[in-house]
């Protein structure tokens, strides 16, 4: 079975999800990666939700993660009901009763993980429950300590200039400090700062010099590519990647990555399970270096 797979944004088909909670309307999935492509851990797709749609209230038996793209979404929890907006994200843990509903504006879209797969087996894993009563709707207040679950990004987040603390958007940590190394830049979003134990999303935005070299891991990743060109290389195959495109490697793809164009390249990552505490990046050029070095000694 191939170790990766490549979605092209010119061929995304929005479609019903199986599994949608009876009563929904409105709702449409483009489904980028799942359990027919030999994903155990991943479940990565793109939803869309007409003005007046509604997605009724359900549990999932895995984690859910978002991340807004465009247009706003109103999320009903037992906790209340937010008000989401672009560049919004955050977490819904397995078992978590939620519900979603259009705004009456634009339609919505976002993008959705979900660790471990969804089984068609077993319903997708979701059950419908009792409705949640909708209350007032409220914006993501990041500067607040009492929001655990969601946080909001900005492109501009992406600038090393901007991490000093009174420029943060939140108080530092690891989920709000910038990762800087070799041209590329690391903004994390949901991991166990948040709340998240299955998998992890964050951004990463590569300089027009920006290179990673080939390298696999013990867990699986996809990409939403957001901004500008990449040369991706999957299991040795090239493919050239640009803005609403999306791929999905294995665990043991080995892969890289190489900024295309003169401007910033930027896209939207998960992994799935979480990476282990060491040795979760395994570099081809470390081994090759050890396979050549072992040839010089007598």
């Amino acid at each position: 079975m191939t170790a990766f797979a490549v979605r092209r944004a010119a061929d995304a088909v929005f479609a019903v999800p199986p599994g949608a909670p009876p009563g929904s309307h409105g709702l449409r999935r483009w489904q980028v990666v799942g359990e027919e492509d030999g994903a155990v851990h991943t479940g990565f797709g793109v939803c869309e939700l007409a003005p007046d749609g509604v997605v009724g209230a359900h549990v999932h038996a895995y984690e859910e993660s978002f991340h807004v793209l465009s247009g706003a979404v109103l999320l009903d929890t037992p906790e209340g009901t937010r008000l989401l907006v672009e560049g919004d994200y955050g977490l819904l843990p397995t078992g978590v009763p939620h519900a979603w509903r259009g705004t009456g504006g634009a339609p919505a879209r976002w993008a959705d993980m979900l660790a471990p797969v969804p089984r068609a087996r077993y319903g997708h894993d979701t059950q419908p429950v009792p409705a949640l009563p909708p209350r007032e709707p409220r914006r993501i207040d990041v500067r607040d300590p009492r929001t655990r679950s969601y946080g909001h990004f900005e492109p501009e987040q992406m600038d090393p200039g901007r991490q000093s603390q009174d420029l943060l958007a939140v108080s530092a940590s690891m989920r709000t400090a910038l990762l800087v190394y070799s041209g590329i830049t690391v903004k994390m979003m949901v991991d166990p700062d948040l709340g998240a134990v299955a998998s992890t999303m964050f951004m990463v935005q590569y300089a027009p010099d920006g290179v990673a070299g080939t390298h696999d891991h013990p867990f699986e990743e996809t990409y939403l590519f957001l901004e500008g060109t990449v040369d991706a290389r999957f299991d040795g195959e090239h493919r050239l990647l640009g803005p609403g495109d999306a791929a999905w490697a294995a665990a043991g793809c080995v892969h890289g990555f190489r900024n295309a164009g003169d401007g910033p390249l930027r896209w939207l990552e998960t992994q799935a399970p979480q990476p282990p505490s060491r040795h979760s990046y395994r570099f081809t050029r470390d081994w090759e270096y050890l396979r050549e070095a072992l040839k010089e000694k007598p």
